[in-house]
């Protein structure tokens, strides 16, 4: 029913339109008398019970930043069957974002570009809708993936940070510093070893007994991948986030000058597939068995998630196969995995 719902009527509409349409009604999922009904058509198995982060995930599959911008939609996503949600990326500081349009679908590529720019409400909102959902007794696992706001410099970007980490930290699950988002003028310059030590040790102190994890960019060398994660390794980190999305147009399907024609911004789903793989056995291979590792990008099959858990990934995350898949794309990829794991 979905495919024909989205070729009928989604993909005629402009991509960000179309999310906004979808909000309150993955609201209402989370709403009572609805969230029991549907929880119990989506629960995971028990079999996918995952520990990771010094938590129990009821699968783990769980959402990606990005779609769950204002933390609006955790209770909802809960009830459609997802292990854990990872709300924001929230700033300091209340944004717009980058002009519209700026949400881009590459339908035979089942890929997105976006380059948003972190609009949102601001952590001080996002932080009372997280405490809120969390004295919900039956909820998602939440994250809170913080970024630096537009308005600051660079070199100011540390206290910026730490002021979203004061507010999200202490009503998050875990807490993912980003520094590797595109769409932000020279926030992808952060994750260099040397700039990333002090932004990390100071986001690290005032996130308190909060899980911390970074998220890397797919684009970085292999060698730069393996530092960061060492580095993550070195400062006690609980993890890392691998990957965002990609400023990388290769392999696309898509007609060359239409996609040019889109701009700039971040390219996300199936052909990101490879590289993000990639990115986490050299990640895997750099850090200690314990050490938390979170496998994003070119996720939408079970088999995909199933190679990530076998590339070593605590966690698997997907945000574009949600566009492409509907909402049951949860309850198929944990019904799968299930599958897998009761033989």
């Amino acid at each position: 029913m979905y495919p024909f719902i989205f070729r009928a009527f989604f993909s005629h509409m402009d991509p960000e339109r179309a999310h906004h349409l979808v909000v309150p009604v993955i609201r209402a999922f989370g709403i009572w008398p609805v969230r029991p009904v549907v929880r119990a058509l989506t629960a995971p198995d028990p079999v996918l019970r995952t520990r990771a982060l010094g938590r129990v995930f009821d699968s783990p599959f769980g959402v990606a930043a990005g779609f769950d911008k204002n933390a609006v939609m955790s209770e909802g996503l809960y009830a459609l069957g997802f292990g854990h949600v990872e709300v924001g990326t929230v700033t300091a500081v209340p944004q717009d974002g980058n002009p519209r349009p700026r949400l881009f679908r590459l339908v035979s590529d089942r890929a997105l570009i976006n380059r948003m720019g972190f609009n949102n409400a601001g952590a001080a909102a996002a932080a009372r809708r997280l405490e809120r959902s969390r004295r919900s007794p039956r909820r998602t696992i939440l994250g809170a993936n913080i970024g630096k706001s537009r308005i600051v410099d660079v070199e100011h970007a540390t206290a910026d940070y730490v002021t979203s980490t004061r507010l999200v930290a202490p009503v998050a699950d875990y807490l993912v510093v980003n520094v590797s988002s595109p769409n932000t003028p020279g926030l992808r310059g952060l994750q260099a070893v040397e700039t990333l030590r002090p932004l990390l040790e100071a986001v690290r102190d005032a996130a308190g007994d909060t899980p911390l994890l970074v998220k890397i960019a797919p684009d970085l060398a292999d060698d730069e991948i393996a530092a960061v994660s060492r580095l993550a390794v070195e400062l006690g980190l609980a993890g890392l986030v691998a990957t965002n999305t990609t400023i990388s147009r290769e392999g696309l399907v898509a007609d060359a000058a239409a996609v040019e024609a889109m701009g700039a911004g971040g390219l996300s789903g199936a052909p990101l597939r490879a590289r993000a793989l990639e990115v986490l056995r050299v990640v895997r291979a750099s850090v200690p068995a314990e050490f938390c590792i979170i496998a994003a990008g070119g996720v939408e099959t079970a088999d995909d998630v199933q190679e990530r858990l076998d590339a070593g990934a605590d966690l698997v995350q997907g945000y574009t196969g949600f566009i492409y898949r509907g909402p049951l794309w949860a309850r198929q990829i944990n019904h799968g995995l299930a599958a897998r794991r009761r033989g």
